[in-house]
């Protein structure tokens, strides 16, 4: 009887053992979802335009992917300190850029990789990746500083959106990229000059729609979007003709996820943070996020999966 059970304990702490080494594995080496991420950033595109703005494009994403309209801007509700957290999945606190414009870290970075700087989304593809292409492609010239520009295939600062999107959908069509940023500097422009939530802005608004549009009739006409996943955000939103405040019409953003094995689940409980994104586009090429990003992978999109 004695040996019995000592057989019995030994299969027992076998199974388990190798049950928390397939853990390991899966937590390592997470599955592959997509082979293409696209990230739309719109500047200046509050979360409260989708209450007056017709946005066909965008509601399609919604309709048939996942959404939330109160994720959150990092503080202040800036443009550099934003961009910076999405693509760097980490507040300013450990990246260092905090204000609207800065071009390099007010507050050292607390890690420091490729080019100085704290490491990016591109940063982690280049490393587990390294054949996988990818790019930028951006209208507002403070987004030149906020990546590796040594590690991308496409760096390229548009004049107009329009030419930052034709320029990103030729990169897209003829170079398969995992990750292609696409920065579109409307509404902000206009939310400035003239004020948010007026009707030049909904106009501008509108405008970055069609751009959407264009980019998903592209993808399926070329067959790309069979295999892609977009993602569409913004790095804050506006009062008046400003921004970097604490209110909600400057702080919550749309946070849009549409595509490849994205199921049609609506709207998001999850609670997220501009930060979130990066993690989650790491999540979904299957490769491991760094352990010093604080963004978390937005799970509740899968939850129609076994």
């Amino acid at each position: 009887m004695k040996k019995i059970l000592n057989i019995l304990g030994t299969l027992f702490l076998g199974t388990v053992l190798l049950y928390s080494c397939k853990i390991s594995n899966k937590e390592n080496n997470p599955r592959q979802i997509t082979k293409h991420v696209i990230l739309i950033g719109s500047d200046g595109f509050g979360a409260y335009a989708f209450e007056k703005a017709k946005i066909p494009n965008l509601r399609k994403m919604m309709n048939e992917g996942a959404f939330s309209l109160q994720a959150r801007s990092v503080l202040p509700s800036s443009s550099a300190v934003n961009w910076a957290s999405m693509i760097m999945g980490s507040s300013p606190e450990l990246h260092g850029y905090t204000e609207w414009g800065s071009k390099t870290p007010e507050l050292p970075s607390r890690i420091v990789g490729e080019e100085k700087i704290y490491p990016t989304i591109f940063s982690v593809i280049d490393t587990q990746m390294p054949e996988a292409k990818k790019g930028v492609s951006y209208t507002w010239e403070g987004i030149g500083y906020l990546f590796e520009k040594n590690i991308v295939d496409l760096d390229f600062n548009g004049k107009t959106d329009e030419e930052t999107t034709e320029k990103a959908l030729k990169f897209i069509i003829e170079e398969k990229p995992a990750l292609t940023f696409i920065h579109l500097s409307h509404p902000d422009n206009v939310g400035h000059q003239i004020g948010h939530d007026t009707l030049e802005y909904y106009a501008a608004v509108e405008k970055v729609d069609s751009l959407v549009g264009k980019i998903i009739n592209t993808l399926e006409e070329n067959g790309i979007m069979d295999d892609t996943v977009i993602i569409f955000s913004s790095d804050h939103g506006g009062v008046g003709k400003g921004h970097g405040g604490k209110s909600l019409l400057e702080v919550e953003i749309p946070w849009i996820i549409y595509g490849k094995n994205i199921s049609a689940i609506g709207e998001l409980k999850s609670s997220i943070v501009t930060y979130d994104t990066a993690t989650t586009i790491a999540y979904l090429l299957g490769l491991k996020a760094p352990d010093f990003w604080r963004g978390k992978f937005i799970t509740e999109i899968f939850k129609n999966e076994e």
